[in-house]
This record gives C-alpha cells, structure tokens and sequence, in this order.
C-alpha cells in the first residue's frame, strides 16, 4: 500500500510549488506557469534542483508517472503529493496554461 497523498487541482494554491514531470514535447505543447520541469526519467540525477524543505506538488499527463514521483520523492525525504487527474484535470478545470512553442498551449 502507497502513502501517496492526492490532492484536487483545485485544492493546489497559487504559491505552490509544482514539479511537472512530463517529457520535454509535453512541457512546451502546455504547462503550469511557473512550474518546475524535470522528466521522471531524469529525477534521481536531477534531485539536487528541489529543496526539501519545500512541499512539492507533483503533475504529469493524466497522473500516473506523477504518482510514482511523488512515492519516490518521499521514500528519498521530500514532501510530496500527487495532483490527481494531472493535466487534463487541470485545463478541465479552467486552470491557466502556457506554452513555450509560441503556439496555442495545450496538453498532450
């Protein structure tokens, strides 16, 4: 059994901390403004970057890689939580996205 907590988008406050962990083409079709950027696969080389001091809220695509984020990011000592729905849940919320493809953002 996991001790991952999930959270609502609409519960994730404006000055929260957000790890986006997606691949690079997803980040720049659509993302969080202010977001962090570190690709699942890069996370264990790339730890160093987060504070641990700092709760990290944690966003994929649909919430799937975040989740095993977010398990990981504790077992190591972070505070992290899961957005559940990731995404998707987030635009279907009405929530603000950008791009950095200077195309419309958008969440792939």
């Amino acid at each position: 059994m996991s001790d991952v907590e999930n959270v609502d988008v609409n519960s994730v406050g404006g000055d929260a901390t957000i790890l986006d962990v997606r691949e690079d083409y997803e980040w720049e079709a659509g993302h969080i403004a202010g977001a962090v950027h570190i690709p699942l696969n890069e996370l264990p080389l790339r730890l160093e970057e987060l504070d641990p001091d700092v709760d990290l809220h944690v966003v994929c695509r649909s919430g799937g890689r975040s989740f095993r984020a977010t398990e990981w990011l504790n077992s190591n000592g972070y505070s992290a939580v899961n957005i559940h729905g990731g995404m998707g849940a987030w635009l279907d919320a009405g929530k603000p996205i950008v791009s950095e493809n200077g195309q419309e953002p958008r969440v792939q």
